[in-house]
């Protein structure tokens, strides 16, 4: 079942991902027709082939050609199963539902491929064009995902269970659990005065100046934008809709109209200006100066002499961290206890590999409790200074019934869930009306799929 689900997970994004553009440039050679019917949806020759091809053009075929495109058939006919119970259960998606989903996958389209144009050249077809093809393929997938949601949606464990499940595994398959670490920060933002502010507004005053007596907005995009993520290409922000950018950044440049530039806005990352490049249905794309405030040394020192002063506090045991973390930190985090958290999982634990290089030679040199001494940081141009507090660190070890619980829960969890949908898969497979045609007859499947 472990290439059904690689498939099924693949299969909504195999036009639209960056393999798949090999596979656009050969579909018109694909002899198409239907080769599977499952309940009343078909599946075409086209689909198993352009999977194939987005596959083989990332260098990860494994096995002969007519195997692979064995399995992916099969992962297939799972996912159009699954699309039929959405039908018969008569599951249903609300248009709103697609259109957020469908503006959340064209932002990662437009990222991966650079801006808005080399997505529409990768392609041959406009934004709109893309849209209209992806909306069906978007729906069939939240559907069928409700649809294998609604087998597992009361699965659970008890701890009976999880001990079965850890005592059935094989000594020598027992997972290796690396290191992990549980880390705290505090974090200082110094003072900005009224004199830096108004230095960056006098900067971007003298170049409206300069744009409206004809100087180039881009070239001063290039020469000044403080935005490293723009600024190398004049300040072009590519296609956006309303919900992406900072609120008062987004109010500004909606108003505007093509070429106009605006007055100084001022959001969280400094201050803009914002010139209209073009509107383009609910999305426009503008480009933008960006001059962030500058801290002056006197407030940039007291915010490390500050820490210091907390440090010493939690050290010398005259508080605690959590006590701290909640009195003193500037960091919106702080309510959840000023834990960082490992947004590849989703709690407070960090392999050693995922925490960034900078931070873990801190708090690699930390005993269990103690804190760092301040550090100073620059995200995006602004400077604070932090301390780091290394609440837990675990030695590698094989997963243990005690120590590692949580984890081996999930791994049970899953477990139950696959099997339930082995079972349900066994079951619809007798009472849905599923044909194969002879091109894959001839198919070794996992499960039996042809039934006569």
């Amino acid at each position: 079942m472990k290439i059904l689900r690689i498939i099924l997970c693949s299969f909504y994004l195999i036009l639209f991902l960056t393999g798949a553009l090999n596979a656009q440039v050969q579909q018109d050679t694909v002899i198409d027709g239907v080769v599977g019917i499952v309940g009343g949806n078909v599946i075409l020759k086209s689909d198993i082939e352009n999977q194939y091809l987005q596959i083989r053009s990332q260098g990860n075929i494994q096995g002969t050609a007519p195997k692979l495109k064995c399995q992916i058939f099969e992962g297939l006919l799972f996912q159009k199963l699954l699309l039929h119970q959405s039908q018969v259960d008569s599951i249903t998606v609300t248009d709103s539902q697609v259109e957020l989903e469908m503006d959340r996958r064209m932002r990662y389209f437009i990222a991966q491929a650079g801006t808005p144009d080399r997505l529409e050249e990768h392609f041959g077809k406009s934004l709109l064009e893309i849209k209209n093809e992806l909306r069906d393929v978007i729906k069939e997938q939240m559907l069928t995902e409700q649809a294998q949601q609604k087998i597992t949606k009361d699965v659970s464990v008890t701890p009976s269970e999880v001990k079965s499940f850890f005592r059935k595994i094989p000594k020598d398959s027992i997972p290796l659990i690396n290191s992990e670490f549980e880390i705290g920060v505090i974090v200082k933002q110094p003072a900005i005065g009224e004199s830096e502010k108004q230095e960056a507004k006098d900067k971007l005053k003298n170049f409206k100046e300069r744009i409206t007596k004809g100087d180039d907005f881009s070239t001063l995009a290039v020469l000044y934008s403080e935005d490293p993520g723009s600024s190398k290409q004049g300040g072009d922000l590519g296609m956006f809709k309303r919900g992406e950018m900072r609120p008062e950044f987004e109010a500004a440049a909606f108003r505007l109209k093509p070429a106009e530039v605006s007055d100084i806005v001022e959001t969280e990352d400094g201050y803009h200006l914002i010139q209209m490049i073009e509107r383009r249905g609910e999305y426009i794309n503008v480009r933008h100066i960006l001059v962030q405030t500058k801290v002056s040394p006197v407030n940039l020192n007291k915010a490390k002499i500050f820490l210091d002063s907390v440090a010493a506090l939690i050290m010398n045991n005259k508080t605690t961290y959590d006590v701290a973390v909640i009195q003193f930190s500037d960091d919106p985090g702080k309510n959840s206890g000023g834990l960082m958290i490992n947004p590849v999982s989703g709690n407070s634990k960090f392999e050693a590999n995922q925490i960034d290089a900078k931070v873990f030679f801190i708090i690699d040199k930390l005993k269990e409790g103690e804190v760092s001494a301040p550090v100073i940081t620059n995200d995006r141009g602004k400077q604070d200074y932090r301390i780091y507090f290394l609440k837990s660190r675990t030695k590698p070890h094989q997963a243990d019934l005690e120590e590692d619980y949580s984890r081996i829960q999930q791994m049970a969890l899953e477990k139950k869930k696959q099997d339930i949908i082995d079972e349900w898969i066994t079951n619809k497979m007798n009472s849905t009306y599923i044909s194969i045609m002879d091109d894959f007859r001839y198919c070794s499947f996992q499960r039996k799929w042809i039934k006569n």
